[in-house]
């Protein structure tokens, strides 16, 4: 942790980092503001580190169980807000960092949740999605605060993969819940910057995900040219659709454009070898 005896290079990166991350990112249509690097999510004048911090190469966000109600297959959204869905609207924004506290693009993020009364939808996909981070590692997504399962403090749960990479299972949590100090699941390290905003309530939290990295600008992603086959990078593939690559053929689990370092061997999240 930071303190103010001690200020490392890691504060004066981090303000270098919001400084650049700030003047680029696209701007959410839930923050008014613009997409804030998490943990600066708060009221007071005193910037807190990066939950993990990113920037000494050896603290990974942890992993959590995965719970059984997880569902591949989820529907490519951003928002998972439907007509008549009771609770409080909350929007969490962040970005995805590998080891060198640099963002990584393209990362596969899937989240799941129970509803207002602590329900799991496991017949649907009500209040389950996937999404990807842009260009500059950020994603935002729009839910609602998850109710109390039994036995279980309140929390998200999310799967990250980065191009090429192994997947991270975790859950997010809320501060001062109650509940956190009996969940034996529960990680501090894993708790959300929250505030009340515009009715509901908006949450922030960094990810950091173990891609191998060297300090310098963004990353470009990269890949090898496909080695013969009718998968492309930048086209957009639906459920059911077929392509090959590499002289197999394989059919897509999930909606979604492709991009660099998604061919179909490296992410059984998206495609199925037939």
């Amino acid at each position: 942790m930071d303190n103010e005896t001690n200020p490392p290079r890691r504060i004066r990166r981090k303000t270098v980092l919001r400084a650049a991350l700030g003047a680029t990112a696209a701007v959410p249509v839930a923050l008014l503001g613009g997409p804030a690097l998490a943990r600066t999510f708060i009221s007071t004048d005193t910037a807190p580190p990066l939950t993990p911090p990113c920037d000494d190469g050896d603290d990974l966000t942890p992993p959590q169980t995965e719970g059984p109600y997880f569902k591949p297959r989820s529907p490519q959204r951003t928002s998972l807000l439907e007509p008549g869905l009771p609770g409080t609207r909350l929007t969490v924004t962040g970005y995805v960092f590998g080891r060198a506290c640099r963002p990584v693009a393209g990362v596969l993020m899937d989240f799941w949740q129970a509803d207002a009364s602590g329900a799991y939808d496991n017949t649907g996909f009500r209040l389950r999605g996937h999404q990807f981070t842009d260009s500059r590692g950020s994603f935002a997504l729009t839910t609602i605060v998850p109710g109390l399962y039994p036995g279980r403090t309140r929390h998200i749960h999310v799967k990250l993969q980065a191009p090429n990479r192994p997947v991270l299972t975790t859950q997010l949590y809320f501060p001062n819940e109650p509940r956190n100090n009996t969940d034996t699941i529960f990680d501090p390290r894993l708790v959300m910057t929250v505030r009340d905003a515009d009715g509901g309530r908006q949450a922030s939290f960094d990810f950091v995900l173990d891609v191998p990295q060297t300090p310098g600008p963004d990353p470009t992603p990269t890949t090898t040219p496909p080695p013969g086959g009718t998968w492309a990078v930048g086209t957009t593939y639906s459920a059911g659709d077929r392509v090959t690559y590499a002289a197999r053929a394989y059919v897509c689990l999930q909606t979604h454009t492709a991009g660099p370092g998604w061919e179909p061997p490296n992410v059984p999240a998206l495609w199925r070898a037939v």
